[in-house]
């Protein structure tokens, strides 16, 4: 038999993305204002209705203060 590869999905990313937004800190609120985009876009993050476009994404792992790997379900170490 083969190596079983662990496969990467949307759904996983979403809610490891849901997941470190709850844990941070800091308010959805707090977190759209140092992004700059309304609120309501946090929360469809969290609710894993939508996902952040690309340059947003990686303001918001600098904001939240996490590896971009852990929320992409790359990083092994988690």
């Amino acid at each position: 038999m083969g190596t079983i590869v662990y496969m990467i999905t949307l759904e996983n990313i979403k809610k490891r993305l849901a997941e470190e937004i709850k844990a941070s800190k800091l308010s959805q609120s707090e977190i759209a204002k140092r992004l700059g985009v309304h609120h309501s876009q946090i929360s469809c993050y969290v609710h894993g209705k939508k996902s952040p476009a690309l340059d947003t994404f990686a303001n918001l792992c600098k904001v939240l203060d996490v590896d971009p790997a852990d929320i992409l379900c790359t990083n092994e170490n988690k």
